[in-house]
């Protein structure tokens, strides 16, 4: 590539606005300066004082743009003034797009020390956009090595980090071929590979020779590459995400953070104007930087009419459609297939329009895009991982917030995410961003339960033993949503599976059975210790209960061929629980269990070919163990005498009589059970409202069905299912002395 003497040597004025001008005494840069020289310091910073704010940068970059032979700094005061201007100016209001063309080129042209050449690229600082004339510009001086390897890479971190700042990239795409030959540059690689991957697009996939390698930012743009030209890449790639970039931004993202803090504070009608956001964004947290669309390519009417003026692209085409011009649901179907989505996928995650189009074209590339982004993203700024950020927790809070929103919207979690969940969660300490970090667990994809046990239920188990009551409460909410959204998963597999498919899917779904169950026989563990460290607790057995809502009615509801009995540890303090909600949310899921279990027999008598998966003799054993249970309390107070499961509530006569309880017998039925008590209480005073003995034994006979009647008014429907179902009174004889039953 040769160089271009006329964009080097005829240079047009430079014109500054004055919202992008500052008071340069606000700014110096520090160090030690000679007693003989202060008084002409002094004097040199109240000439600056007083000079015009609006010609202070173009005076700076006229110098730049004229020097011809190699200056030294610590001789040449004009220097030094020069290039404090350009700092002090970049670092309080960023450079305007025309000053680009001017210090990159003297910066990488050699005719400065590096020292010098450092400086200024360091102190390129967008206020708007970039020219992309200006980058090509710059990128023609690599080609004569005129500038050291130490500004080289500087320049292309430079480039990396004000990527979405470029208003085009037609010309940089044509130049892929030539960042490409620096590969072999084995410190340029990794920063190289960052740019390409930044680059690649479809067409890019041709590009051949690459080295094939297992270095992190090697395996990022094969992964690309293998999208894209799967026969050009024979190796296998890992699966899980890593870090696959070194930190690029250097300097510039943390001041282009402050400048647009700063733009925000003192225009706020002009906001979106300013780096291309229109909301507040942090100081420092680069996360916020890069969830809104850079608008690099929208604000730039002005710098897009005067090159074509002046300059003739002749590497544009017409297929692409900058997502940042993307407006409308109309203009989304419109370009469905010719979008070109941002370099810093973060912006993605607060578009609609682009999860729409995410959701309508399965688009791999732009789901490894995102998927590099977040992990990185997320591992370098965990508030609990990284030291001294706890002043950004509630940014942080807001960002895990996007992303559990994103997930929701696409109905699936990012492995990435998921990658991030199981390395922090052993460090952290259910404190910190509790109620985003339990969302997102919500969403972790299907895997293996080995890999599962080791990340996610060996670290939560600890947390929820040793947090409070309502930690667990959460944990367990949490455990039922990450249950039902496999569930959700599963039904939508199966609707998009066509019936040739159906065999095939055995695998599949074995596997799918086995990690579900493995998930309900954790939550089963961890409730029934939790039960005990809680003494029972109302509270905590409602969301155990809630959960089991959703594990009785798989069969049925999620067409999933698994159902599993919740332990005797939580079915036992369930039914003899002192709260009536959590005895008519037992009664409703037995009835639940009962109507799953009867459709699954009658499968089976019918489809001899799901005998793959039919349930086992031991979970109709234990429904039945259960019901004899929940019968002989509830219905013919024989409990003490029928239940025979092996930790049921079957007791000796003898024992009971110890204890001294008058009918002991009759202490759990529908009368006289603690939950139920409050109910007969009020029944008896509506019957016998003249009476106050309140004397249980009236509600016999057919002030039994009365009193059932009643029960079933109050809104306790789960009791009302679980009778009707479970208990059938052979005739209304039987019905009116002790309601004698048949399970």
């Amino acid at each position: 590539m040769q160089r271009r003497q006329s964009s080097k040597n005829s240079k047009q004025p430079l014109q500054v606005r004055h919202s992008n001008q500052t008071d340069l005494s606000a700014w110096r840069k520090g160090g030690r300066t000679d007693p003989e020289k202060s008084l002409q310091n002094r004097q040199s910073r109240n000439s600056q004082v007083n000079e015009s704010k609006q010609d202070s940068l173009e005076q700076a970059v006229s110098y730049f743009e004229k020097v011809q032979d190699r200056v030294s700094l610590k001789k040449n005061e004009v220097l030094q003034k020069h290039l404090a201007t350009v700092e002090s100016i970049a670092l309080q209001k960023g450079l305007p797009p025309e000053a680009f063309d001017v210090l990159l080129n003297v910066a990488l042209s050699g005719k400065l020390a590096d020292a010098v050449n450092t400086r200024l690229l360091k102190s390129l600082i967008p206020a708007s956009v970039i020219p992309e004339t200006s980058v090509v510009s710059s990128v023609s001086w690599l080609c004569v090595s005129k500038c050291s390897g130490s500004i080289q890479l500087l320049f292309v971190r430079w480039l990396i980090t004000v990527f979405d700042f470029i208003d085009h990239k037609e010309q940089l795409h044509a130049l892929y071929g030539f960042f490409f030959s620096f590969l072999q540059d084995e410190k340029m690689c990794p920063y190289v590979c960052h740019l390409l991957y930044l680059l690649t697009r479809k067409e890019s996939g041709e590009c051949t020779q690459l080295y094939e390698g297992m270095q992190p930012h090697l395996q990022a743009l094969l992964s690309l590459y293998k999208l894209f030209c799967p026969e050009l890449v024979s190796i296998t790639l890992p699966g899980k995400m890593k870090t696959y970039f070194k930190n690029s931004e250097g300097p510039w993202k943390a001041a282009i953070n402050t400048i647009r803090r700063r733009n925000q504070e003192n225009s706020p009608v002009s906001q979106p104007l300013f780096l291309g956001t229109a909301q507040h964004q942090s100081r420092k947290r680069k996360w916020n930087t890069q969830l809104i669309i850079p608008a690099s390519s929208a604000n730039t009417n002005s710098l897009a009419g005067d090159k074509e003026k002046n300059h003739v692209d002749l590497y544009s085409t017409s297929e692409s459609f900058p997502v940042e011009q993307l407006q409308t649901f109309s203009q989304l179907l419109q370009n469905i297939h010719h979008l070109e989505f941002p370099s810093q996928m973060g912006s993605v995650l607060t578009n609609p329009l682009l999860l729409h189009y995410m959701n309508c074209i399965k688009d791999e590339s732009i789901y490894l895009r995102l998927y590099y982004w977040m992990g990185q993203t997320l591992q370098e700024e965990c508030s609990w991982c990284v030291v001294d950020s706890n002043q950004y927790e509630e940014e942080f809070k807001d960002f895990l917030e996007t992303i559990y929103k994103t997930e929701c919207f696409l109905q699936e979690g990012f492995s990435s995410c998921e990658e991030f969940l199981y390395k922090s969660l052993p460090l952290w300490d259910g404190f910190c961003c509790r109620s985003q970090i339990l969302r997102l667990v919500t969403w972790i994809p299907l895997s293996s339960f080995s890999e599962m046990k080791s990340h996610l239920y060996d670290p939560l188990a600890q947390l929820f033993f040793t947090s409070s009551i309502y930690f667990k409460c959460s944990v367990l909410e949490s455990l039922k949503e990450l249950l039902q959204n496999w569930l959700n998963w599963h039904v939508i597999q199966l609707d998009s599976e066509s019936d040739s498919q159906g065999y095939s899917l055995n695998t599949t779904l074995s596997g799918l059975v086995n990690v579900v169950a493995e998930l309900i026989h954790f939550v089963g563990w961890i409730s029934t210790v939790a039960l005990r460290l809680e003494s029972n607790a109302t509270f905590l057995l409602y969301f155990i209960l809630d959960f089991y809502e959703t594990v009785c009615d798989i069969y049925l509801r999620y067409n999933l061929p698994l159902l599993i009995m919740p332990p005797a540890g939580v079915f036992y303090p369930a039914l003899l629980s002192m709260d009536s909600v959590s005895l008519n949310q037992l009664c409703y899921i037995m009835y639940r269990y009962r109507t799953n279990l009867v459709a699954a027999k009658e499968n089976e008598l019918i489809k001899k070919k799901i005998l793959q998966f039919q349930f086992s003799s031991q979970t109709y054993q234990e429904y039945n163990q259960y019901i004899i249970a929940m019968v002989g309390c509830l219905w013919t107070s024989s409990a003490f005498q029928k239940d025979i499961h092996p930790q049921g509530v079957r007791l000796d006569d003898e024992v009971l009589k110890k204890t001294r309880v008058q009918e002991f017998k009759t202490s759990f039925n529908i009368v006289y059970h603690p939950a139920m008590m409050g109910y007969a209480l009020l029944f008896l005073q509506q019957a016998w409202p003249d009476d106050n003995t309140f004397n249980f034994s009236l509600i016999k006979g057919r002030k039994w069905n009365w009193y059932l009647q009643y029960l079933y008014a109050q809104g306790l429907k789960g009791l009302k299912l679980f009778i009707e179902s479970s208990i059938n009174r052979v005739s209304r004889a039987s019905q009116s002395k002790e309601g004698n039953v048949q399970v």
